[in-house]
């Protein structure tokens, strides 16, 4: 089991790092969600498209950037909320305090590496080609660190942000939450936090965050590229969730993917799946543009509504048969 296991996720690795693939996969996913939206299917990415270029923020991708950790967080946070009842300043303060499950921690690790995934092809689609860019159970050590560090920094500035409701019910919690998620201000203010603490943690002296310059600077991207990286997030929910369910239950990936396509998979689970992919979306919407974080859908998974769960679970069920085509062959 250990050796097929093995296998299916080097089948997987090799599909993470495929530019071709990721086209082939957001192409999927983008006629998915318009056949669930009741929309004609049309070209993917149309002959106008192909070379053409759009121009980006510098201000903006760089707090893009830097805002993959706190997502993290907040999808898992409100995941472990869901699991044991227990409030959100509750559990920021065991993340803090290192007192946090290891189990739970494992957990919170995993949802990092996929909004740093989902990230990535936003920046340019080639850094998918990189060497980290694999499951995360195939990653080093240091960079194993690297996730635990953005959550335990995450979390320290967001227990401080949350101080003025820690007396109050989950419900009230979750609400401030909300009320931070969807503040722009608060999103840079968050950003530049993981940003300095990022370089203390290498012992560096952080450079400014944002510059006068960064006001006015633009950059170049190639527009089939954000369309991949903007359609792509809900195979990049699926990678983080089926790593998580294999590396924790011993089960192959293909089984776990089966389960999802043929809706044999159980209730809980499949809500996890959900919130994977959920965090995946969330980390690519201020790439997209900032002002996106501010939308009503741009919440903790507590306040989704049954209609957006299902939006999700479709991605996640169309990603699961491109893969598992792959991994039959």
């Amino acid at each position: 089991m250990k050796e097929r296991i093995e296998d299916e996720f080097k089948k997987i690795d090799t599909l993470l790092q495929d530019a071709g693939f990721a086209l082939t996969m957001a192409a999927a996913l983008e006629a998915a969600y318009r056949d669930n939206m009741g929309q004609p299917t049309t070209a993917f990415i149309n002959a106008a498209e192909q070379n053409s270029v759009i121009i980006k923020s510098v201000k903006e991708e760089k707090i893009a950037t830097n805002l993959a950790g706190f997502y993290a967080l907040e999808c898992g946070l409100c995941t472990l909320v869901a699991q044991t009842n227990e409030a959100p300043v509750s559990l920021l303060e065991k993340i803090v305090s290192r007192n946090i499950d290891a189990t739970d921690l494992f957990l919170l690790m995993r949802f990092a590496n996929t909004t740093w995934k989902a990230g990535q092809p936003f920046r340019e689609l080639n850094r998918i080609t990189r060497e980290n860019f694999i499951a995360a159970s195939h990653l080093s050590e240091e960079d194993i660190e690297k996730d635990k560090v953005q959550i335990i920094n995450a979390a320290t500035k967001l227990l401080a942000s949350m101080k003025e409701v820690a007396q109050q019910d989950v419900q009230a919690q979750m609400e401030k939450l909300r009320t931070l998620l969807q503040d722009t201000n608060y999103a840079i203010e968050i950003a530049a936090w993981l940003h300095d603490c990022y370089y203390t943690g290498q012992n560096q002296e952080p450079p400014p965050f944002l510059t006068p310059d960064d006001d006015i600077a633009t950059i170049t991207k190639l527009v089939k590229e954000i369309k991949i990286a903007t359609s792509i997030a809900g195979f990049y929910g699926l990678e983080g969730g089926v790593n998580f369910f294999v590396s924790s239950k011993k089960i192959l990936p293909s089984v776990i993917l089966r389960s999802l396509v043929n809706n044999s998979i159980s209730r809980e689970d499949e809500m996890l799946f959900a919130r994977f992919a959920n965090a995946a979306w969330k980390a690519g919407q201020p790439f997209i543009d900032l002002s996106r974080i501010s939308r009503d859908t741009f919440t903790p998974f507590y306040f989704l509504s049954e209609a957006d769960i299902k939006k999700d679970l479709a991605q996640l069920k169309k990603a699961a048969e491109v893969v598992l085509t792959q991994l039959e062959q």
